[in-house]
């Protein structure tokens, strides 16, 4: 019976993993994210301890053409992703302000998926890349952002997605011809999440907008929650046995 009961218990333990995944609180420092530079006299990227969702956020405040949140170095972000099946990635945001010309703006927020390792045409990588949502700064508090990878060994892009690696003859970037949806997920070298959405251009603007629990989470495929319960059932119906 013992036995019987540790080989359920590995089984659900191993659902539970895979179907598990990571989340950047910056109450451990950055782990691997950071900003498009560090905080200095004109401004850049610093944990703020006072201003995070539940903990210390990643707060950039600068004036740029647009600000950034990446990471290329935590390997829960930069893998594989067609191992994976299905995948979530999540990010809470607040925006302080978004200032542009003595006013505030708004400006729309991408994750983008970079691959360094096969670039051609010219431009420094190929990536796929989609809206999460929008800095709005008449919005306070905290916003949950989050989108679905619901296929990543898909071919073709998926709706509301969008490729950079080549550009056609007015500068609009679109995906290589010559890869896929997959073949871009297979071997991301940078996660960004990111107000500059490719082949748009924006005037130099104030930002002061923080982010925190920067996550990605596996999907569960059916057979995997079907494990995973009957395994925690066989548990539950062993230790009624036990008793008795």
């Amino acid at each position: 019976m013992k036995k019987t009961l540790t080989i359920l218990l590995l089984a659900t333990l191993q659902a539970t993993a895979t179907a598990a995944g990571s989340t950047v609180t910056f109450s451990n420092g950055e782990e691997g994210w950071y900003g498009l530079q560090p905080m200095d006299g004109n401004g850049g990227s610093a944990i703020d301890p006072s201003l995070g969702n539940g903990a210390p956020a990643l707060r950039t405040q600068m004036e740029n053409f647009g600000v950034a949140w990446s990471t290329r170095s935590n390997t829960d972000f930069v893998r594989d992703y067609t191992q994976m099946g299905s995948v979530t990635f999540g990010i809470d945001v607040s925006a302080q302000s978004v200032y542009f010309f003595n006013r505030e703006v708004t400006r729309d927020l991408v994750l983008e998926l970079r691959d360094y390792d096969n670039m051609t045409n010219g431009l420094p990588y190929t990536s796929v890349w989609v809206k999460v949502g929008t800095l709005d700064a008449s919005k306070p508090g905290w916003q949950q952002l989050s989108v679905t990878i619901d296929d990543t060994s898909a071919t073709t892009l998926p709706a509301g997605w969008g490729g950079y690696g080549a550009e056609d003859s007015t500068g609009m970037p679109y995906l290589p011809s010559d890869r896929t949806f997959a073949s871009v997920l297979a071997g991301v070298d940078e996660v960004a999440f990111t107000t500059y959405v490719p082949g748009m251009v924006f005037g130099y603007t104030y930002f002061d907008v923080a982010v925190d629990n920067i996550s990605i989470s596996a999907v569960p495929e059916p057979e995997q929650g079907v494990m995973l319960l009957t395994g925690l059932a066989g548990i539950a119906a062993l230790a009624r046995r036990r008793r008795r």
